[in-house]
């Protein structure tokens, strides 16, 4: 069942910092239509793992009345330089227009609180429905098609879409996974016993025991706001993370885009084909690598199951940034299932 939420807040017009795929899109020009503001961020996993509903219901329901309308407000600092965001959107394929929103005014005036944020605007320009973070698919395309109705538009409109993944399903029960993990040290989860210092290469040691939620280095590493560095030019950098999950993200970089090979490794071995992410290479030799440049998200390990295991990234003579690591949970219980 959708709720939809009182006519009561008026939507505020979208002003950002530049419009992508289009010229700027007005709130009082669309009077009439139905408005879908999607707050991204392309490193952002969440967001990446929602995007494909959206593109969806912009296709299905344009013709319908309904304006989709991508609002990027970057969680790092890469993610406000234009030429990337326009690469992102060409890999990605959105094809609705989008708004950079760096400096976060839209994302505050709309008191988005995580990535990604999705609201519905009526036909009278009053928000109707917010939601929060991944999942409820369904709830909000039902959303869609009843405002879409109230608009006037009187055309069969189609069936919901069926779950993406597993784990989409209503009614689905999932592990609880490790969460997000920051490198920099505003928002760090640093495990080593030397912690942070601002603004400072700290020459770290590995411990050698590990605890869940934090992430270990080995190696120096220059600690900034967003990310951690490796600055080591004749050695060799680690991070360490023990986690729980079923798939494993993280957000890297190079300071200067140029392509570096980092080892990625699982509870001390290569990544075999059952276990390897979607930019994960195997070299002749047999090692299993991502080669990191532009700073974006990689999605390195992909397992069948919720699992526990511990990863570990190196990476020789070469820097490197570390902004984030995010994991995704599997379903424990079906709704449905048989007892």
């Amino acid at each position: 069942m959708t709720e939809l939420e009182p006519r009561l807040v008026h939507a505020a017009d979208i002003l950002g910092s530049a419009w992508l795929n289009s010229p700027p899109v007005s709130i009082r020009e669309h009077a009439g239509s139905v408005i879908l503001l999607d707050f991204w961020d392309y490193s952002s996993a969440s967001c990446l793992r929602a995007l494909p509903y959206v593109q969806s219901w912009d296709r299905i329901y344009r013709e319908s009345g309904l304006v989709t309308v991508g609002v990027h407000t970057p969680e790092f600092r890469f993610g406000s330089d234009e030429t990337s965001v326009r690469a992102a959107l060409h890999r990605l394929g959105v094809e609705y227009p989008v708004v950079l929103d760096n400096d976060a005014v839209i994302w505050n005036v709309y008191a988005a609180r995580t990535w990604p944020t999705r609201v519905l605007i009526d036909r009278n320009g009053f928000v109707r429905f917010t939601q929060n973070g991944e999942g409820g698919y369904q709830q909000f395309e039902r959303g869609i098609q009843i405002l879409l109705r109230d608009s006037g538009y009187h055309g069969e409109l189609p069936s919901l879409m069926e779950p993406l993944r597993e784990e989409d399903a209503p009614g689905v029960v999932c592990y609880r996974s490790t969460g997000d993990l920051k490198g920099g040290y505003l928002r760090g989860a640093l495990g080593n016993i030397e912690g942070y210092s601002p603004e400072s290469t700290v020459d770290y040691k590995d411990p050698g025991f590990y605890i869940q939620g934090r992430m270990y280095l080995d190696g120096p590493w220059l600690n900034s706001r967003e990310y951690v560095q490796f600055t080591g030019s004749k050695t060799e950098g680690s991070v360490l993370v023990p986690y729980e999950a079923r798939e494993v993200n993280a957000v890297l970089g190079t300071p200067d885009k140029t392509p570096v090979e980092v080892v990625v490794e699982q509870d001390g071995r290569p990544l075999d084909t059952g276990s390897s992410g979607g930019d994960i290479f195997r070299t002749t030799e047999g090692r299993t690598i991502v080669r990191v440049g532009s700073p974006r998200m990689y999605q390195l390990i992909a397992n069948a199951d919720f699992s526990s295991h511990l990863l570990k990234l190196s990476v020789h003579a070469q820097q490197l940034d570390v902004y984030a690591l995010s994991f995704v949970t599997g379903v424990m219980i079906h709704p449905y299932s048989a007892n």
